[in-house]
């Protein structure tokens, strides 16, 4: 660490900036590795928990309950400084971070340990419309706020005789085939296919979902076979999927793809990829051409002092690759590095030797839907229900914290002899319409020969 003799005498203040994957289990690793007043860890993040994405889509369908697919930090961070606020700059050459919390002033905060855990944000393209019609599918927020919208659709159409409002009500299109896009299509197709027997008038056959995807293949990570088993069990559901298909515009809900298709939807789903936190532009340290902060082997920040960095917001070097290949953005990289990480960091306060990150790719497993799914583990292929049963053992032995392993065990041993709950509260987004409107004052009528009221007795 840099410093004069007298700063070297006090505990140093590591600044974890970030508090997803790599930023928690970065933190967390840090809370039992180090000594009691060995240095003092803060760990800052708009949110107050960690959202475990892999089990968005079960939230999202109501196979899990939102609130166990995230993780309290405060809860499990006891020995860390929990700060809720977006760090919105850093100088780093100061050792001085900008944080500006969701109410009050910003204010800057010093600190001597670095670690830069921004992750990533939905990359989107300047598609007419997309800004206002589309959501997201990367916090749990969106994945209730989506769940909400789903049923609520099925209510409206339910209500309506128009056939070309019922027609828009049920046409779902999500955008992107990687696993956000086709995990969140496949769970909440099945949870509005289970969800239609609570209606006399929408059949599974009305709904029309549709997933565009720009290239030729969906699932890449699960390889090309996979991939095209994928695409033939959707279809069989009744899902359009169209590779090689971008879309062009969704002004007003009318969407417009470039193979020339044009139709209505109420619901557009984005789930096209990801980019480096924009954050990461407003600090002083080195970037890449895609944005990320250079970062070697060893995850240190390249070139610069008391400075780490890994999962998606960071370039580092893939050892098991070809030269010049770099980790891609998974949850299984994140979760790695982030302990060595640690680990790297703790020796460096101590003055011992730091490791290099070295991993093979497992491989990876998705989920179709209740029973469904395909997965490929260090080259084993599986499809089915023995896809999807892999799908949630690994993901269950990697979800943080036994309390959540055991709410989420507990929520799937519950599904199996209790129904699915098909209930929309969209109306939590909007929690005083009502009270508002009851208290407004009544309207006073305007017609024709109608007399104002009184103002004497």
């Amino acid at each position: 660490m840099t410093g004069t003799a007298g700063e070297r005498t006090r505990a140093p203040h590591v600044l974890v900036v970030g508090g997803g994957y790599v930023g928690m289990y970065t933190a967390l690793r840090l809370q039992q590795r180090l000594r009691r007043g060995e240095a003092r860890v803060s760990v800052v993040d708009p949110r107050s928990y960690m959202t475990y994405q892999p089990f968005l889509p079960e939230a999202a369908a109501g196979s899990l309950e939102p609130r166990h697919v995230v993780v309290p930090l405060r809860r499990v961070l006891r020995r860390c400084d929990v700060l809720t606020g977006r760090v919105t700059s850093i100088r780093h050459a100061e050792r001085v971070a900008c944080i500006a919390p969701s109410t009050g002033p910003a204010y800057e905060l010093s600190y001597d340990v670095l670690v830069v855990a921004l992750g990533s944000i939905a990359r989107t393209l300047p598609i007419p419309g997309l800004v206002e019609e589309g959501i997201g599918f990367k916090q749990v927020e969106e994945a209730i706020a989506l769940r909400n919208h789903v049923l609520d659709r099925l209510d409206v159409a339910g209500s309506v005789s128009d056939p070309a409002l019922r027609a828009r009500a049920l046409t779902f299109v999500f955008v992107g085939g990687g696993y956000a896009g086709v995990e969140a299509l496949a769970e909440l197709e099945d949870m509005a296919r289970y969800a239609c027997r609570y209606y006399d008038d929408v059949r599974p056959a009305d709904m029309r979902w549709v997933l565009v995807e720009a290239t030729q293949r969906i699932l890449p990570e699960v390889g090309t076979d996979m991939g095209d088993y994928t695409v033939r069990q959707l279809r069989e559901r009744g899902i359009d999927v169209r590779l090689n298909t971008r879309l062009r515009s969704c002004v007003g809900g009318h969407v417009v793809l470039d193979d020339g298709t044009e139709f209505d939807a109420d619901t557009v789903v984005w789930t096209a990829g990801v980019k480096a936190h924009p954050v990461l532009a407003a600090t002083d340290l080195p970037l890449d051409d895609r944005g990320r902060l250079r970062a070697g082997a060893n995850l240190r920040v390249a070139g610069v002092a008391d400075a780490w960095s890994a999962g998606d917001c960071a370039a580092v070097p893939d050892l098991t690759g070809p030269p010049g290949a770099t980790c891609a953005p998974s949850a299984q990289h994140a979760v790695r590095q982030a302990r060595l990480l640690a680990d790297n960091l703790v020796a460096s306060l101590r003055g011992e030797r730091v490791h290099d990150y070295h991993h093979r790719h497992a491989g990876s497993v998705a989920s179709l839907g209740l029973h469904r799914g395909v997965a490929e583990v260090y080259g084993v292929k599986l499809r089915g229900w023995p896809a999807w049963f892999m799908h949630r053992t690994y993901h269950v032995s990697r979800v943080p914290t036994l309390n959540r392993k055991i709410r989420v065990v507990a929520d799937w041993t519950l599904a199996l002899f209790f129904r699915r709950e098909v209930v929309s509260l969209g109306r939590l987004a909007t929690p005083r319409a009502e009270f508002t409107a009851a208290a407004a004052p009544p309207a006073v009528s305007t017609a024709a020969g109608s007399a104002p009221p009184s103002s004497t007795r």
